[in-house]
């Protein structure tokens, strides 16, 4: 039978509950990873992604470039009080969508610039406020290769978790599946006794 341990990834990269949310969004970039366990000290406690580090950082609101006074303004002056009356009575989704209209590019860009003020927001939080806690999909090492395989089929996922207890030993991923499957190493031999050679194995 072929196991988990026997295909499993044993370098799994980490991240702590405390780590911030730039510190983690920077290593999954940097690693090319879609997630990654969260461990604090030795105790598997949780499992953070990119889908939760984009979708949290889509929640700050963006900071505006500072908008230009428009031409008419300079030549007429600022708005009448009556001239802001009159803007109030507009629907307040009209309003809002003026305010933000060249606020600046969408959160993916906006996070690509390292020095913008997304970025030191992001560092006020950490990844305990994202990430999914137990229970988590996990497998035992010296479970079945087909069990990994099935539990990622009922769950539609790519990647579960190794765990001995409490404690992260590996990752094992539908590439080390497939991987394995193109080895041939799932194949199974069936034994037939023959009173004159003994077993063969065919």
């Amino acid at each position: 039978m072929l196991r988990v341990r026997d295909i499993m990834s044993t370098d799994v990269v980490t991240v702590g509950p405390q780590t911030t949310i730039r510190e983690a969004m920077e290593l999954l970039t940097q690693r090319h990873m879609s997630g990654a366990p969260v461990v604090s000290g030795d105790v598997l406690v949780g499992v953070v992604t990119a889908s939760d580090l984009m979708a949290f950082a889509a929640t700050n609101p963006g900071v505006p470039t500072e908008r230009e006074m428009h031409d008419e303004w300079i030549e007429w002056g600022a708005p009448s009080v009556a001239d802001e009356v009159e803007q109030e009575a507009e629907a307040s989704g009209a309003y809002f969508s003026d305010l933000w209209d060249d606020a600046g590019a969408d959160v993916s860009e906006r996070l690509t610039e390292v020095a913008a003020p997304e970025w030191n927001s992001l560092e006020e939080h950490d990844v305990s406020e994202v990430m999914t806690r137990a229970p988590l999909t996990t497998i035992e090492p010296d479970e079945s290769a087909e069990s990994a395989a099935e539990l990622m089929r009922l769950n539609a996922i790519h990647r579960v978790l190794v765990t001995e207890g409490d404690r992260i030993v590996g990752v094992v991923s539908s590439l080390d599946i497939a991987r394995a499957a193109a080895e041939h190493r799932f194949q199974t031999r069936t034994y037939v006794f023959n009173p004159e050679t003994g077993f063969d194995a065919r």
